[in-house]
């Protein structure tokens, strides 16, 4: 059943990409500054948005301002651990969009993180000439394929994306070794090195660092916005297709070099 409604939310997002990609006229990524998208559901998003900024207000920024109690060097050091899982997924995708020196760097990363560097709490690979190129996704990897963003909408809890980045979300999820080795079935899970509350505590984890470490730029976005929704489509666009290009262009507003989507790595 979790299969069969994977094919058809796939084959879905899929059709309604080709349907709106092209209509734009501003899907050639890899020669654009930045990225449009079309509205599908404006008003659905729109108050998926209210309904998302309610949420924010009374669980995450609350929860994100108690994180922001803890010494830097615990939250530095739980940031560390979170970037070194992801690379389980930035691998593969390295891969896949043919950045094979970027995947044998990212792969030392892990490796040298995970071993030398308590699980990725500290990083010794960066002191050892093995930086950290950024993160890498499937919604990415199909920009990179030349997948049109297709229509742009926002989703309760998870945030705005597009339906490009939504197939690849799901694909974030079935794809990624980290899920593999603590949700699905694995000898590790029943070897006890890992269970099923890991991959949700590490997600959650994520999302609440991230949510700390921006809590300066949404409220400063919030109160220098004309229409926030606008502003938030925005940088979400012009992020992805940063990411997609490797570009090194400073999102604008944004003064977290990890701006991300919540639901992802």
């Amino acid at each position: 059943m979790k299969r069969q409604t994977f094919i058809v939310a796939v084959m879905f997002l899929l059709w309604v990409n080709v349907a709106y990609a092209g209509s734009t006229g501003s899907e050639k990524l890899k020669k654009s500054p930045s990225s449009t998208a079309n509205e599908c559901f404006e008003g659905i998003s729109r108050t998926m948005f209210s309904f998302n900024q309610a949420l924010d207000a009374v669980i995450f920024e609350p929860i994100a301002k108690g994180y922001r109690v803890l010494p830097m060097m615990i939250r530095n050091g739980t940031s560390n651990v979170m970037n070194n899982i992801s690379n389980l997924l930035t691998i593969p995708n390295n891969v896949l969009q043919g950045e094979f020196g970027k995947a044998g760097n990212t792969v030392a990363r892990f490796a040298i993180n995970t071993t030398a560097g308590i699980l990725g709490f500290f990083d010794p690979a960066e002191k050892m000439g093995f930086p950290d190129n950024g993160k890498e996704d499937y919604g990415q990897t199909l920009g990179v394929w030349g997948t049109g963003s297709g229509c742009y909408f926002v989703l309760p809890i998870l945030g705005p994306t597009t339906a490009r980045d939504f197939v690849g979300t799901v694909a974030n999820i079935w794809g990624d070794p980290w899920y593999s080795m603590t949700v699905s079935d694995n000898p590790m899970l029943a070897e006890g090195l890992f269970n099923e509350s890991d991959y949700y505590i590490e997600k959650g984890t994520s999302a609440v660092d991230f949510r700390a470490k921006n809590i300066e730029s949404f409220d400063s976005l919030e109160k220098n916005s004309i229409d926030l929704y606008a502003s938030i489509k925005s940088l979400y666009l012009q992020n992805r297709n940063k990411k997609i290009t490797n570009s090194d262009t400073i999102v604008e507003t944004q003064d977290e070099s990890d701006w991300e989507e919540i639901d992802t790595n």
